[in-house]
């Protein structure tokens, strides 16, 4: 997911997405760490998606 993507969504919807994200992070650690996944990158992705929404969150929280 894009930082233009993040800034589109509203603060509910950024709240149940970063939600998803957290538990499919941890789902695929889980996963990883018994037998490893076809492509690890993607656990990098998730984090670096949780991190944009993180940080949109607390901007917004920040101009209100």
């Amino acid at each position: 997911m894009k930082q233009k993507q993040v800034k589109e969504l509203s603060i509910d919807e950024l709240n149940e997405k970063l939600i998803s994200f957290s538990t499919e992070l941890s789902e695929m650690k889980m996963t990883h760490a018994i037998s490893p996944i076809e492509n690890p990158m993607q656990i990098k992705n998730i984090r670096r998606t949780i991190a944009r929404i993180n940080s949109e969150l607390t901007n917004r929280s920040i101009q209100e």
